[in-house]
């Protein structure tokens, strides 16, 4: 019988980093040597449409070309014995990969693509290219299904609904400085115990209940799942 407590879990760059992808974290503001306000923002797709899908498509192929690592998959087994929901920052496909099926990505998907015009039309694209002159069925063309720079993040809303109902919080590989990600922790209730892995130090001071655990999500995250695992079955 599944534990009846709710672990929400907030992750950022630094564990799909540990998979090999490329992060802005680490590389002065700077995605594979392009300036962010040249590749992930509305104003770039304006101006170079042909750059941003070009971008994409190359994050693409790389993520085709990595694999889930073991802190993906130590929160995939979580749900063994709990309700576990997965609030990402990422927009790469790992935490589905290794099998958590509970994921809001606040930040958009690499694998699909939605209509430069018309929001509800979003398709798979898996790993393949969006090309100028792919459109959807009304005419329009397709955009990479991301949250550029400046955008309203739609998920946030349900994002914060979630984070307020924990009863275990936990923080996995984000710096805590993008908003409005940033602030989900601020909404975990003060009695919920709460876990923020990162090898960097974090701006956690005030937070009720929080063990700071300074290490990199890989090496830091299979063990407390072990811990919260044992904990559920005794």
């Amino acid at each position: 019988m599944q534990n009846q407590q709710r672990i929400v879990v907030l992750t950022g760059s630094g564990i799909s980093a540990e998979s090999g992808i490329s992060t802005f974290r680490d590389s002065d503001g700077l995605w594979e040597n392009h300036r962010v306000e040249d590749v992930a923002t509305y104003d770039a797709w304006l101006s170079n449409q042909e750059l941003v899908l070009n971008f994409y498509n190359q994050r693409r192929r790389q993520l085709a070309e990595v694999k889930p690592n073991a802190a993906h998959y130590a929160l995939a087994a979580l749900e063994a014995e709990y309700e576990v929901h997965i609030i990402t920052q990422n927009v790469d496909d790992l935490h589905e990969r290794a099998g958590s099926t509970n994921i809001i990505h606040l930040h958009g998907e690499l694998v699909k693509a939605r209509s430069s015009k018309y929001d509800d039309l979003i398709y798979d694209v898996e790993y393949n290219e969006i090309k100028a002159g792919d459109c959807c069925e009304r005419g329009a063309q397709l955009r990479p299904h991301i949250v550029w720079f400046g955008e309203m993040v739609p998920l946030m809303e349900e994002a914060a609904y979630i984070a307020a109902l924990a009863d275990i919080f936990m923080v996995v590989g984000t710096s805590l400085v993008v908003y409005p990600a940033a602030g989900l922790l601020r909404y975990a209730p003060d009695h919920a115990r709460k876990f923020a892995i990162d090898p960097k130090p974090l701006p956690v001071m005030g937070i009720p209940n929080l063990e700071f655990i300074q290490e990199k999500a890989g090496l830091a995250v299979p063990p407390l799942v072990d811990r919260l695992l044992k904990e559920a079955r005794q």
